[in-house]
């Protein structure tokens, strides 16, 4: 799991690296094309692919990669026009939305501490969002779109049946973003790609589906309560990157509502896990 959140965050760094050159679209497309050839090429190592499957989960699966798309261009967007670590930091608080959306819309069953972790992890959100703030752009409100987007993914995810292979999922929702990202990109002119620009495309697809062959085999093996919690030392790789390779680092103000939202966020994990295991 650690090594799946830092090939996400490598892939990240490595498309914020093109500074906006090339038309967001058009990056996005160019990615999705190198990221499905090497899926396909290397699904004997990811899993099962099979299209066999329900109409309900079909209809599960349309729902989760239009929020994958959405997510995808929330993202990006922000990604080009804010500190890395600081759009990592706002991804953290992913945990804490997608337990209270499952409270709200699924009744699933949440208690009071949770509740509570999850209201002090939002107002850690907001430390590092600085609504009112100099620091505060649209970009933040993006951030925030893209958890958005993302918690409702997840929770598509949670309402497939156990018979659909995860591998076919990422297959199809790759594709969709792939094409989604090439109609859009026709909107506009095609920049240039060179080849400083276009091993940077290349570096990120790779390290893509690095993040998602490391991710499945996580998930596949090892149990999901002690996983989880691995996933957010993205931050950690995120505040070194964004150091290292564009300079940044997040004000005192932001750190402090990472920290808020991390701790938060494996309090709920924690809790969680609990209540599975009594049930």
């Amino acid at each position: 799991m650690m090594a799946s959140m830092a090939a996400f965050t490598l892939n990240d760094t490595a498309i914020k690296a093109t500074g906006g050159a090339i038309p967001l679209f058009q990056v996005i497309f160019l990615r999705g094309v190198m990221t499905v050839v090497l899926i396909v090429l290397f699904q004997r190592l990811l899993g099962r692919i099979h299209f066999q499957i329900a109409n309900r989960d079909w209809g599960i699966i349309a729902l989760r990669t239009l929020a994958e798309i959405a997510a995808t261009y929330f993202f990006l967007s922000a990604l080009f026009n804010m500190p890395l670590a600081n759009l990592t930091a706002i991804l953290q608080a992913l945990p804490l939305t997608v337990t209270l959306t499952a409270a709200l819309v699924f009744r699933e069953a949440v208690g009071w501490r949770r509740m509570l972790a999850i209201l002090i992890g939002f107002a850690g959100v907001l430390l590092i969002v600085q609504p009112g703030s100099d620091g505060f752009t649209i970009w933040s409100i993006y951030g925030v779109c893209a958890v958005a987007c993302v918690t409702v993914r997840d929770l598509c995810s949670r309402r497939l049946s156990p018979e659909v292979p995860a591998m076919t999922v990422t297959l199809v929702t790759a594709v969709a973003i792939m094409v989604a990202a090439g109609l859009a990109s026709l909107a506009t002119p095609w920049g240039a790609v060179d080849l400083g620009q276009g091993s940077k495309i290349a570096v990120a697809a790779v390290f893509i589906f690095a993040g998602y062959f490391c991710s499945v085999q996580a998930m596949r093996v090892g149990e999901v309560s002690f996983v989880s919690p691995f996933r957010y030392t993205g931050l950690i790789w995120a505040l070194v990157l964004g150091l290292m390779v564009f300079g940044d680092w997040p004000d005192t103000m932001t750190l402090l509502g990472a920290v808020i939202v991390v701790g938060t966020g494996l309090f709920t994990l924690y809790r969680e896990s609990r209540a599975k295991r009594r049930v």
